[in-house]
């Protein structure tokens, strides 16, 4: 049984590594082969998949509204030209080469990837790092490394949120955990950004900046995402780490500085449409008159208890509850509003920007929106037919003691292989939640191990690699970069195992 149970996940694996089939068309054939053994070996019946495909509904609507709104808001400004005035001012505050990696490729990345994800850090830096006299290949793999920490809090908030949907587990459980784990990460790919540029050489030069950067863009995503404000942790890490960078990158300037003038009226007209984000969130999560005026409205079902014809049980209980006018994705929306008319206002726009806005909005988003759609269905039919169950009852009897260490890799694995740490959440969560719960370990240092290793899986993702290797003019070298990421992204895999056992058996 254990083989039929992982058949729907092994089907998106080799259809998507072996065939190179996207994500849209692999995540369809593994839920319908979902659908298929769990009506024939499983016993599910026909109710208990209605209910388990009205679940899914709900779910996919609440991470699909932030990946949509969250590109929205990229593409808002990005079409003024406010990520280009952010590209181009970065450069002139330092000479020095390592610095300039460290501020352009791990800060300004994490702050990319903190306000749109998608494979943009990689896309947007790795050109800029080409111009400044990186290698082509290094200036692909410092971003691809620099915002990995920054990946489940980033895209505001979207794989963070899949975890929450596919474990029915709110902020509160998993963000301390997940918090922690990752601040660990952003000080070790900052290590790991200064080794790639120069070595211990460049370790040497500029330990104090990684430590008093890490520590800050760490410090303020963990508090932003404990106060449960998680849709704007990426984005508030990142924030912080500019604010902290800028000043060293000043002191650390390197012989042959090019520091020109900076226009900060442009500067923060740029920054306008992820300030009012800040300030939305802000007041919809701790003004308590305003948060419960917005959650009059509210969206979802108390569900049944199923039972299958193999006598798996699925509680009754309440599905994912969708909270229109306080959702993040509500939240992004107004903010795509207020930025375009702040970007209006200012004359930044040229004609046809909102034709353009929209179109690329929605071309980006709808083939990781069909893939998503299919791989949460997959998951839901997964755990309401006992699959799940049966996978997490194998791995325990077969790993036992030894799981935590193993944890962080079911997560890279399924984020290389689906292209990103949102779909391996929304794959492998379920699956972790239970295991950890068989073997009686902490399910949110289990989930946190989880998510970290899926945002260092995804930079390795074949996709994400070929948009570096594009921008970068390494078309055809995609090989060379791999080469070059996996062997780095192993030995932070290595030592995210060595702190989640840790973890679990001695604190």
């Amino acid at each position: 049984m254990f083989i039929l149970a992982v058949s729907p996940i092994l089907v998106i694996l080799i259809l998507m590594v072996g065939f190179r089939w996207k994500a849209s068309r692999a995540g369809g054939l593994g839920y319908l082969v979902a659908l298929l053994i769990s009506w024939i070996w499983f016993g599910i019946n026909l109710e208990t998949l209605a209910y388990a495909h009205a679940k899914a509904v709900f779910l996919i609507m609440d991470v699909l509204l932030i990946i949509w709104t969250a590109f929205l808001l990229y593409r808002v400004v990005a079409e003024a030209g406010g990520i280009e005035i952010l590209s181009t001012t970065l450069p002139h505050l330092t000479g020095d080469k390592g610095m300039q990696a460290l501020l352009i490729g791990w800060i300004f990345a994490s702050f990319l990837q903190g306000v749109g994800g998608f494979g943009v850090p990689t896309a947007v830096i790795a050109p800029i790092l080409v111009g400044l006299g990186f290698s082509p290949l290094n200036a692909v793999v410092i971003p691809s490394l620099g915002h990995t920490w920054a990946v489940t809090f980033g895209s505001l908030g979207a794989s963070f949120n899949a975890m929450m949907a596919a474990t029915g587990l709110g902020w509160e459980v998993l963000a301390p955990s997940a918090g922690i784990f990752l601040g660990i990460t952003g000080l070790l790919v900052g290590i790991a950004v200064a080794w790639v540029v120069g070595g211990w050489k460049t370790l040497r030069k500029l330990w104090i900046p990684i430590l008093v950067i890490a520590a800050g863009m760490s410090t303020a995503q963990y508090l932003t995402v404990t106060l449960g404000l998680w849709n704007i942790g990426g984005l508030m890490g990142g924030t912080a780490g500019l604010i902290i960078g800028i000043p060293l990158a000043w002191l650390f300037h390197g012989k042959n500085n090019s520091s020109g003038k900076i226009n900060w009226r442009e500067l923060l007209i740029s920054l306008a449409g992820y300030g009012v984000l800040v300030l939305l969130t802000l007041i919809i999560q701790l003004v308590p008159p305003v948060k419960e005026f917005l959650s009059q409205v509210k969206l979802g079902f108390t569900f049944p208890e199923t039972i299958t014809g193999n006598g798996y049980i699925v509680p009754a209980g309440p599905g994912r509850q969708l909270y229109i006018f306080r959702h993040a994705g509500m939240i992004l929306l107004v903010s795509s509003l207020a930025a375009y008319l702040i970007f209006n206002k200012a004359g930044w726009f040229k004609e046809g920007a909102l034709r353009r806005i929209v179109k690329s909005t929605g071309s980006r988003v709808i083939g990781s929106s069909v893939g998503i759609t299919s791989i949460v269905m997959m998951a839901v039919i997964m755990q309401h037919a006992g699959m799940t169950d049966t996978l997490a009852q194998g791995f325990s009897n077969t790993i036992g003691w030894f799981y935590p260490a193993v944890a962080p890799w079911l997560g890279a694995l399924g984020a290389v292989m689906t292209g990103s740490n949102a779909n391996s959440n929304l794959v492998f969560s379920a699956l972790q939640q239970r295991t950890a719960e068989i073997l009686g370990l902490p399910a949110a240092i289990i989930l946190a191990a989880q998510t970290t290793g899926g945002a260092l899986g995804s930079v390795a993702a074949p996709t994400k690699v070929i948009v570096g290797a594009s921008t970068a003019g390494m078309e055809g070298k995609e090989g060379e970069i791999l080469r070059k990421l996996l062997p780095i992204i192993c030995i932070l895999l290595l030592m995210i195992s060595l702190i989640t056992a840790l973890a679990v058996y001695l604190l």
